[in-house]
């Protein structure tokens, strides 16, 4: 399906947009010829430029290949936010090696079902997470951890993300400053271009096999989906795809050379990987980087390092809202901001305008999209479904056709709903080593999403919700995104979940679950009365549930099943 409204697509972008390196690291070497000497990298009070990460890098990658790694090896990053997460990307990129995405907050069976299901020969790992880790994936294909510290590469030490200022004992398997330092100067030995491909769910190439700089087919990262419907499984994501979703997104946010984007989304998730670090890194912007997401944090450094795009989670903007110093000043050198994980209700959108200044821009995207392939265009107000009330994710990026299907795959017309299909050289080939689940998700290379959209005639694409999520209420549908926006309407709100609990009389019946806004209060009943005068009598909840803080997934997505599976009781 093609968008009717190429017009807002940004300076004129429309498929086909064509792809000028064969992988990550040719993308890398043209960045660095073209101006060496700019800054790649800003954490805190220091910086790195161009030519510093990559001979950092080469050393690095150097170190690895001396112990071994090679092409088609899986290597884990259990790292937050920091210049090393860089530094190891583009290391082991140089090798031919995979990047395995690793939560730093996962521990025992969440870590050790990824590090056995990719096989993966080696961890850099922050030296706090050391003793943990090196107990779970004890017995497993881990051959070695290296560890590294949060206080590199800057000297400020700031207390709120920095509790401890001494560095913790290195791995005795070595230090990550040590490493490269042993090897300065070097690089990888006997790397030509090219390489061959890996089918979806093969193993790969045999493990420190010869070297060779990757090809547009090889595995750049294996990152792992959340889980939310069954064990978490790996999606390879090529250098032919984080290529294409680099290029198009940076071209599409208007990245210019001389950019500052702060690395907001954790780079263990896709979004940050990806659109936050890979897409600057190729451009001649800076990737400034702050550790751990703290709100407070996120605020100072836009102000500081003159911050002019970053891309986050909506949780991670909302508790930039409930800061009482964060005032528009602090925006002021923001060109575009960028949500992704989860669709925005356009209160939240609205309200945070009227404060700061600053229009939040959805952007849409999954793991086995390689992130963001939809996205609202810089500088557009999104436009909002009459019928559902939701707010568009916006119009496809170059590269990617968009199809509405029915339960039999067949396209639908504009205007009418179904499952959200999507094709296009984002999409991931296939799951590591499970070819039944790859058959079933992605028949034909086409990525069946989950997701209930509808795409008007204009080509804006709007998510209702999740296949899964529907309620079924008397025989009547209920899209718990429908019923969230009105609750999102309510000046108390601070977040809310809607799910389906079983009733013997309806079937299933509406139920609400609400935090709310420091300083506010309010009652089950008068949620239950706010939403009955602005919702159809089947739709609005007859249950309701205010609490603390809602269940969220590591990256802030809200976590439905675990209030539809668990039940959490009122709090307030």
């Amino acid at each position: 399906m093609t968008p009717r409204s190429t017009s807002l697509h940004p300076s004129g972008l429309s498929s086909p947009f064509e792809i000028h390196a064969q992988s990550v690291v040719e993308a890398w070497r043209r960045r660095v010829q073209g101006n060496p000497q700019g800054t790649a990298i800003a954490y805190f009070d220091q910086t790195l430029t161009a030519a510093q990460l990559d001979e950092l890098s080469d050393a690095f990658a150097a170190a690895l290949q001396n112990r071994g790694v090679g092409h088609g090896d899986r290597i884990g990053i259990q790292l937050q936010n920091i210049p090393q997460y860089a530094i190891s990307f583009l290391a082991l990129w140089k090798l031919g090696a995979t990047a395995v995405l690793l939560n730093p907050m996962y521990k025992g069976r969440e870590l050790r079902h990824l590090i056995d299901d990719s096989r993966s020969t080696g961890i850099i790992a922050e030296d706090t997470l050391y003793p943990a880790t090196a107990d779970t994936v004890a017995g497993s294909s881990v051959q070695w951890i290296v560890t590294t510290s949060g206080l590199e590469y800057q000297s400020r030490n700031d207390p709120r993300v920095f509790p401890k200022t001494e560095p913790l004992e290195p791995s005795p398997d070595g230090d990550m400053a040590e490493l490269i330092s042993a090897f300065a100067g070097r690089s990888p030995a006997g790397l030509a271009p090219g390489s061959a491909g890996l089918a979806p769910g093969s193993a790969g190439l045999a493990p420190g096999s010869a070297g060779t700089t990757p090809g547009p087919d090889d595995v750049a990262l294996l990152s792992y989906t959340s889980g939310t419907t069954g064990p978490p499984k790996g999606a390879m994501n090529t250098h032919r795809n984080v290529l294409n979703v680099a290029a198009t997104s940076a071209a599409w946010m208007g990245l210019q050379p001389g950019d500052r984007v702060l690395a907001v989304a954790p780079l263990f998730h896709i979004t940050g990987a990806v659109l936050g670090a890979a897409a600057p890194l190729l451009q001649d912007t800076t990737l400034v980087f702050i550790n751990r997401t703290h709100p407070a944090v996120v605020v100072d450094a836009i102000a500081e390092h003159k911050v002019t795009c970053t891309t986050g989670s909506i949780t991670v903007f909302n508790a930039i809202y409930q800061i009482p110093g964060a005032t528009a000043e602090h925006f002021a050198s923001i060109r575009t901001l960028y949500s992704g994980g989860a669709p925005i209700p356009p209160a939240t959108v609205e309200g945070f305008r009227a404060r700061f200044g600053k229009y939040i821009h959805n952007i849409y995207g999954m793991t086995e999209t390689t992130s963001g392939v939809i996205a609202v265009p810089p500088g557009v107000d999104a436009p909002v479904d009459p019928a559902s009330g939701s707010l568009s994710i916006g119009l496809p990026l170059p590269n990617v056709t968009v199809r509405i299907i029915d339960a039999d795959g067949n396209p639908l017309p504009a205007g009418e709903q179904g499952e959200l299909e999507l094709a296009g050289p984002q999409i991931v080939p296939g799951y590591w080593n499970n070819p039944e689940a790859t058959a079933r998700t992605m028949p034909g290379g086409r990525l069946r999403t989950g997701d209930v959209a509808v795409v008007d005639a204009d080509g804006w694409v709007y998510i209702v919700d999740r296949l899964k999520d529907q309620i079924n209420v008397s025989g009547f549908k209920v899209w718990p995104r429908e019923v969230e926006d009105v609750l999102y309407e309510h000046p108390a709100v601070f977040e809310a979940a809607v799910v389906g609990q079983p009733d013997p009389y309806r079937g299933e019946t509406v139920v609400a679950y609400v935090s709310l806004k420091p300083g506010h209060t309010l009652t089950e009943e008068e949620v239950i009365e706010f939403t009955k005068q602005r919702l159809a009598a089947y739709k609005y909840p007859r249950i309701v549930h205010v609490i603390e803080d809602l269940p969220k997934t590591q990256t802030g997505k809200i976590r439905r099943k675990v209030l539809r599976d668990s039940p959490l009781e009122g709090q307030a």
